[in-house]
């Protein structure tokens, strides 16, 4: 029995479907019956309703060990996709709890139910920071606690140290770091709002970069992973190092509308970000833009995906087509 903890999620549902046509016997874990909507119309999105109802559903959250006693009961093997992902600096102490405290409690249960496998979804924000020599960011970059880091960032990096508490303690593990993850069904969260936002007609864009990769891609990978004899090991996923730019352009081009016309420099976002701040904290607004995110737009990191590519010789979806193809559905 496999059981997947952030089933409500882009990466979790997907994963869920994944399993399901593999034919595995799969038990995923809620918070509410409104999040199971989520996963049950991704399901409806690749007109495969029919297997939703196989997955075995128990409410429960991670950082509930009461409700994770009853979901770990004869399991062999774990996804843990769950995790909040917030960079309003308002989340922190939730953020740590649900993304570290809440990690540490899946690796106690997989110990203590002698799992024989840990897959543990990360980030590439979990990677390391380059020195004055270094250009790229691989799986052996050194984190730098002296350097600024996210909330997020720190949480998830946090999470890993559990997991790698786990390995230590015998629970054979895998860290996947994908990057800006890229899939269709959760159109109002994570990269699902950058499709949104063009659709409204986005006017600005910016030059900074990161590494993206389709959803699918993250899991083909998972679960190749899962089924190796490879444990202990961890793993950059990216498709390809973009500028946001060149995503934004491509969303627009794939839903036939205008693209974003507006360079906002970074001097541009500082004041952005602080203005946000001004009026969240006046009118108690959730955070629409943070210093971590304004800077995170225009900053320029590059990662390898080398590792992967050499383990398991596999190759990435091009990611541009992927956006083109995901926006029909």
């Amino acid at each position: 029995m496999i059981l997947v903890t952030g089933g409500t999620g882009l990466v979790g549902a997907h994963l869920l479907l994944h399993l399901i046509e593999s034919g595995e016997n799969v038990r995923a874990i809620y918070r509410n019956t409104k999040s199971i909507e989520k996963t049950k119309k991704l399901f409806n999105l690749y007109k495969k309703p029919y297997l939703f109802d196989t997955i075995e559903w128990i409410q429960a959250d991670i950082t509930d060990i009461p409700a994770l006693e009853k979901a770990f009961e004869g399991i062999d093997y774990v996804y843990h996709c769950a995790a909040l992902i917030s960079f309003d600096p308002k989340d922190e102490d939730l953020i740590r709890k649900i993304n570290i405290e809440g990690t540490a409690n899946i690796v106690n249960f997989s110990i203590n139910n002698a799992v024989k496998k840990l897959c543990f979804i990360s980030s590439i924000a979990a990677l390391g920071d380059l020195t004055s020599q270094e250009k790229i960011i691989t799986e052996e970059t050194e984190w730098n606690p002296e350097k600024p880091h996210s909330d997020y960032a720190i949480s998830k990096y946090g999470a890993e140290m559990e997991i790698w508490r786990g390995q230590q303690e015998g629970l054979p593990v895998i860290i996947l770091n994908p990057g800006v993850i890229i899939g269709p069904g959760f159109w109002e969260q994570g990269s699902g709002q950058l499709f949104m936002k063009v659709k409204k007609g986005l006017l600005f864009y910016t030059l900074g970069s990161t590494g993206f990769v389709a959803v699918t891609d993250v899991i083909r990978i998972a679960t190749q992973l899962m089924k190796s004899g490879i444990h202990n090991e961890r793993f950059t996923l990216i498709a390809k190092n973009v500028v946001f730019r060149d995503i934004l352009n491509s969303i627009a081009d794939s839903l036939l509308i205008k693209k974003p016309t507006i360079h906002a420099k970074p001097l541009f976002m500082e004041i952005c970000w602080r203005i946000d701040w001004i009026v969240s904290t006046i009118f108690m607004q959730k955070r629409k833009l943070t210093r971590a995110t304004a800077k995170a737009s225009y900053s320029k990191n590059e990662y390898s995906n080398e590792k992967i590519i050499t383990v398991l010789n596999t190759e990435f979806l091009d990611i541009h087509q992927y956006i083109k193809e995901i926006s029909t559905l």
